[in-house]
């Protein structure tokens, strides 16, 4: 956890909320409650602990169905009394097997890794050297449509349900999301096109 999460301590016997979010996709996974044995806990171990109200002693979140979860911050609001917990979880967070506690998940954390990408791809716009993003960015339009249709044959040539067929389509993701970049759009545009047509 980062060393400001090291100055939190509470009252004792003091119980305080605590909002369980995922770190990678930001769904809020649970809510429970900590006090200053569950924090010293977490801290201690690095996993998610908490104040079971019912059993009135020390739990560790996974301690029985496995499913655990790594802590990467706590912070406290502004009046001191919730605290947001970012965890890395190994498996569902609810006891009833979903993925949150207030039923599936809103997001796909892979979603993720594309923002990612669409900002590796804007810091190499206008850089000199090998960059071979930098170069597919500064050249004519017509480099990158050439790519894209490149890509998508490749796509169609390769063999049916093969790790090829997934790599290909990787490259055609990338390649149209460079056009896309080229043009001064934003790459994950596409995203809200979907999330549009979805409802």
């Amino acid at each position: 956890m980062r060393p400001a999460d090291q100055d939190l301590t509470l009252e004792p016997g003091q119980l305080v909320t605590c909002v369980v979010q995922d770190a990678q996709s930001g769904d809020v996974l649970m809510v429970a409650w900590a006090d200053q044995e569950a924090l010293d806990a977490t801290r201690e171990t690095g996993l998610a602990h908490f104040h079971s109200r019912s059993r009135n002693r020390l739990w560790r979140k996974g301690e029985s169905s496995g499913n655990t979860m790594a802590v990467e911050s706590i912070t406290p609001d502004c009046d001191g009394d919730t605290l947001l917990m970012r965890v890395h979880p190994a498996g569902p967070a609810c006891h009833t097997g979903e993925q949150t506690c207030f039923g599936p998940r809103r997001f796909d954390s892979r979603p993720a890794v594309l923002s990612e990408l669409a900002a590796v791809i804007e810091s190499r716009r206008g850089q000199s050297g090998d960059s071979y993003v930098a170069g597919m960015l500064g050249s004519a339009r017509q480099g990158s449509q050439r790519k894209v249709g490149e890509e998508a044959v490749e796509v169609l040539l390769a063999e049916a349900g093969s790790p090829e067929l997934v790599a290909e389509v990787a490259d055609l993701w990338f390649h149209s999301m460079l056009l896309l970049a080229r043009d001064g759009i934003d790459p994950l545009a596409p995203l809200e096109v979907l999330r549009q047509r979805r409802s």
